[in-house]
């Protein structure tokens, strides 16, 4: 099979690579879904990869095959499978169980272990071939009228885990009536985690730094019935005057220097979600006293939120038939750029590479 590959710690080592074709028994107690793939999705993961950042090949290998977000049809399975059938379209999960008590009760994502393992990005080969093979355990079922927004379910499972963290993490209040969410970012994250937010009623403000003129991100946004801030229009202070102090903050655009301004701003009993990775060694000054006073006289929150579990696939889900009945039409603007066929990868690569691009998806069958 065709794979997309990179030479994890060579830079720009993107290449075409050839895996053989799986088999259902390649999985253990009869619990194997072979699976066609159609699309994946890549973003700035397989970018930062790409670029050497971090990642490391499979054992035996001296290749990583990239993508970590898939749309996929089950071609067959095996005899003990029970949760889905031939036919049906599917994603699956990215980081898979290690030794720790959380992994062994499905809660992968909050690992303790320092060395993890997930599909595309770290020890295991990802989702940019033809076909895979995955335990059931990790296959979620996508409903055929979701097919449209294929490769979406897997960041939007990252937005979905984002607000379940704001509301568990807020149950220490007893009682907690958030009105006003910030999102920083107008990627994919922020944009979806911006229709998660106002599928729960609240008055969603969007911050990006385009201008909102002929911008799909802003297009987005106010389908979603959100308001999109331009922070070369209207600054940071000047949108909480506007709006009075967010009780809740979503900090998705991966620059730590916002992530530090938007700690100056939350409201009293407020909570704060980082979901952006910060590479390299980029220092600021911030008001450090003056943050500390602020936060604990405030009973503030930071809680930061990586990957997904099975149940914020199925959460996103739902969210996103929901947002098709609400909001129709609208969350399929995020899918903007097409490459053909695993052979076009330089292409891939160079859309990620650019930033013009909102969500860069491979169409490998």
């Amino acid at each position: 099979m065709k794979a997309i590959a990179v030479k994890p710690g060579i830079p720009d080592s993107a290449h075409l690579a050839e895996l053989d074709k799986p088999s259902v028994s390649d999985v253990k107690d009869g619990l194997g879904v072979l699976i066609k793939v159609l699309k994946v999705g890549v973003d700035a993961t397989d970018r930062e990869i790409n670029d050497a950042e971090y990642g490391n090949a499979p054992p035996g290998y001296d290749f990583l095959v990239l993508g970590h977000e898939l749309f996929g049809r089950v071609e067959e399975v095996g005899p003990h499978v029970r949760k889905v059938s031939p036919g049906d379209y599917v994603t699956c999960t990215v980081r898979r169980a290690g030794r720790t008590i959380y992994d062994r009760i499905g809660r992968s994502d909050f690992t303790s272990d320092e060395i993890y393992y997930e599909r595309g990005i770290n020890l295991l080969h990802g989702y940019l071939t033809e076909y895979v093979v995955e335990t059931e355990e990790f296959v979620i079922h996508i409903p055929d009228a979701l097919q449209h927004l294929h490769v979406l379910p897997e960041p939007m499972s990252c937005a979905a885990k984002a607000v379940e963290q704001v509301f568990e993490v807020q149950r220490r209040l007893r009682v907690w009536e958030p009105r006003v969410a910030y999102v920083t970012g107008s990627g994919q994250i922020g944009l979806l985690t911006t229709m998660a937010l106002c599928l729960r009623g609240l008055e969603v403000h969007t911050l990006a730094r385009s201008v909102q003129t002929n911008n799909i991100k802003a297009e987005i946004v106010h389908g979603y019935g959100a308001q999109y801030v331009s922070t070369k229009e209207l600054s940071l202070e000047e949108l909480v005057a506007k709006t009075g102090k967010p009780d809740l903050i979503v900090e998705a655009t991966g620059s730590s220097q916002v992530a530090f301004s938007c700690m100056e701003i939350l409201s009293h009993n407020g909570i704060m979600v980082w979901t952006s990775i910060t590479g390299g060694d980029k220092q600021i000054n911030v008001p450090s006293n003056k943050i500390n006073l602020e936060w604990v006289l405030g009973n503030k929150a930071l809680v930061g939120s990586v990957n997904a579990n099975f149940r914020h696939f199925e959460q996103g889900i739902s969210d996103m038939v929901k947002s098709e009945v609400i909001y129709p039409g609208v969350t399929e603007k995020i899918l903007t750029h097409a490459v053909k066929g695993l052979d076009n990868y330089r292409e891939m690569m160079d859309l990620l590479v650019s930033g013009k691009a909102l969500k860069v998806y491979v169409e490998v069958a």
